[in-house]
């Protein structure tokens, strides 16, 4: 690894695990720079900065979207790709009738060959994560490799990131590794391959949020389900709404819900647009302590401008 150089950092110490795996990653792909995420405002900062200046963010009007920026996928990339997206466990029947399959063996090789040097010339940044508040039990955390500051900084916004996410790790040991590389955008050279067993994720070829911020979709539902399943508890993506009626009373109903039918941007419509007669959106927070059933959100915040609660986004 002579080619890749490290910015001196505490957060190596902080997990022999995790460094080791950082390490062995860099002599695969040969970045030019290492770089550990802190999650801290400054170093939000610097990447959003630096992402202006080579043109991958545009500030959006500060009158009406303050603190807001635009970034544009490439016109190849603008969507999750299940077509590419494959479950690698030893046995087929153990990737569910809906998903794709491929022998972990195969899969590794094939996404080995493709990580091989794609880093050359870029940086390296090493993201832990907490999916879930980072004192919950329920939280379980993970640290995605990746070479696009973008991804950095929507991890910053979706989830736990930094410090604190990886001094959990450090003390629990256990962690979701997720590798990813845009390469070169290439719709030939995309995969987004998953190893439930192995606790592990490798994506390459795509810059789109499904694809390429792997606490999502990747961790958060697919790795999950098997935690889920292996630990005793259910992993589900849904969309939980809150209703007040006129008497105040609150109630709230989870609805499992397909992609593409307008749960998230419902999430992040105003209580204007979204005020039935006589009900009113109540804020979603902790269920009162008479609930039977008891889960956490994995997120942080929400992943889409809203320019009265999503600043730099």
């Amino acid at each position: 690894m002579a080619s890749a150089s490290s910015v001196p950092s505490a957060l190596a110490s902080v997990s022999a695990e995790v460094t080791a795996w950082v390490n062995s990653v860099a002599q695969h792909t040969l970045p030019s720079q290492i770089h550990w995420c802190d999650g801290s405002e400054a170093e939000m900062a610097a990447l959003r900065a630096q992402l202006l200046e080579q043109g991958d963010l545009q500030a959006l009007n500060p009158e009406t979207f303050p603190d807001c920026f635009l970034a544009r996928s490439h016109p190849s990339d603008v969507a999750r790709v299940e077509h590419l997206t494959f479950i690698c466990t030893p046995q087929q029947v153990d990737a569910g009738p809906n998903n794709n399959w491929m022998a972990p063996d195969e899969a590794h090789a094939q996404m080995d060959a493709l990580f091989a040097g794609c880093m050359q010339g870029r940086t390296l940044y090493v993201v832990p994560y907490c999916m879930g508040p980072i004192d919950s039990p329920y939280s379980r955390c993970g640290v995605e490799i990746t070479d696009s500051a973008y991804v950095v900084l929507n991890m910053g916004i979706m989830t736990r990131m930094g410090r604190a996410a990886l001094e959990r790790i450090g003390r629990e040991g256990s962690f979701v590794r997720g590798l990813h590389s845009t390469g070169e955008l290439d719709p030939n050279r995309r995969f987004i391959m998953h190893f439930p067993e192995e606790l592990s994720i490798k994506s390459f070829g795509s810059g789109y949020g499904g694809n390429a911020l792997l606490g999502k979709k990747c961790h958060a539902l697919r790795i999950a389900s098997y935690q889920a399943r292996t630990e005793g508890w259910l992993a589900e993506h849904m969309l939980i709404v809150g209703l007040k009626n006129p008497q105040g009373e609150t109630h709230y109903i989870a609805c499992a819900f397909p992609s593409a039918c307008g749960k998230c941007r419902a999430g992040k419509c105003s209580q204007s647009a979204m005020t039935s007669p006589g009900c009113i959106p109540a804020p979603m927070g902790v269920f009162g302590p008479s609930t039977r059933s008891q889960a956490i959100s994995a997120w942080h915040r929400a992943l889409a401008p809203r320019p009265t609660a999503m600043p730099s986004t």
